[in-house]
């Protein structure tokens, strides 16, 4: 690797890093002014609020992973135009296709690192993240449904249950029909449902089960009965941030259970599955932008590139969020719905990078 390639590459990830550690610290800021009253009324101990903001940094730096990619480009790149670096080089004899080639070597980096902590990281950090703050800071808001669930669970079992409480891990009104070759061959009920941790068992109050038989049915009642049943007792609805809390193969085979059960926010679960990958494919794409856009020295100077940067990455950030959306609250191909943001940037960065060449 020439001179060039590590003066560019180190500006690169140094203001990519750098950028992080700047905002990083004004995020924790403002989320700490705007939830300082719910955390000190809830009796969430230093170690637990330190966590929460630990998981937030790491949350959030990968939900803004391409803007902070696009800004500090953009910011390095208008510098080395300002002081005419990069005439300088282009003057030498470097072809403005030589020139990218320190900028893919980062953009590989910061991509493989957004990957990495996509599948292996931030999973563990959303789920500290979201715990935290359903159980502390919005107390009375529900991350998941609680009232007349009705659900697959398996090929062969459904459930209905009027009221679920989470916290308690019990639930009311419990109903299971259990079906073989389309007919039904038994139905449970019961008054109350709760799961028993330490005996990892369910406990029925006011049993009763129903067999179907051929010629006659079969009655069983009981004041309280302890069981076993096939699922988890969160499979019953799991909560809206689940997909973010699990790892690639754990997702993968989580929206196999979900579709198989009848589930209606699978197309949500696959946003979340493939924007694992677009993340990485993105953070290419804004850095060719980023550099087209910068690399020529305009009269405005540095904030004429940085203000049109960050209009272009707002407008990015808004398309993905309206398609994500689109794929959560409709039939909306969610694949489609991942990777249109990125095709629609990637023939803006062919067209801008054709006339940066000129």
């Amino acid at each position: 690797m020439k001179i060039l390639d590590w003066y560019i590459l180190k500006r690169y990830l140094v203001s990519f890093f750098m950028l992080l550690l700047l905002f990083i610290p004004i995020g924790i800021v403002v989320d700490l002014a705007d939830r300082i009253d719910n955390i000190l009324a809830s009796d969430a101990t230093l170690v637990e609020v330190l966590m929460y903001y630990l998981n937030f940094t790491i949350y959030f730096a990968n939900l803004l992973f391409p803007i902070f990619i696009f800004i500090s480009v953009i910011w390095f790149t208008s510098k080395l135009a300002n002081n005419t670096e990069i005439i300088a080089f282009l003057s030498s004899g470097v072809s403005f296709s030589r020139f990218l080639r320190p900028f893919f070597m980062g953009a590989l980096i910061v991509s493989l690192l957004a990957l990495f902590s996509g599948i292996f990281i931030v999973p563990k950090a959303s789920k500290g993240y979201n715990e935290f703050k359903y159980e502390h800071i919005n107390k009375y808001r529900k991350d998941r449904a609680t009232t007349n669930i009705f659900k697959q669970i398996n090929e062969n079992d459904i459930v209905f249950v009027s009221n679920f409480i989470p916290r308690s891990k019990t639930a009311q009104n419990f109903v299971l029909e259990h079906f073989e070759d389309s007919r039904l061959k038994y139905k449970i009920t019961a008054k109350n449902l709760k799961y028993i941790t330490k005996d990892s068992i369910y406990r029925l109050t006011n049993y009763s089960k129903i067999t179907i038989g051929d010629k006659k049915d079969v009655i069983e009642t009981l004041r309280k009965k302890d069981t076993l049943f096939s699922f988890d007792f969160d499979d019953l609805t799991p909560v809206k941030y689940a997909a973010e809390t699990k790892g690639y193969l754990e997702l993968i085979q989580f929206i196999e259970d979900e579709q198989a059960r009848g589930s209606s926010n699978v197309g949500s679960y696959r946003v979340v599955l493939y924007k694992k990958w677009s993340l990485p494919v993105s953070v290419f794409i804004l850095t060719v932008i980023a550099v087209a856009v910068s690399s020529i020295k305009r009269r405005g100077g540095m904030g004429v590139n940085l203000a049109f940067g960050l209009a272009i990455a707002l407008i990015f950030v808004f398309f993905d969020k309206i398609f994500g959306v689109l794929a959560e609250q409709s039939n909306f191909s969610p694949i489609v719905a991942v990777w249109v943001p990125n095709l629609i940037f990637g023939i803006l960065a062919g067209y801008l990078l054709y006339n940066a060449k000129r």
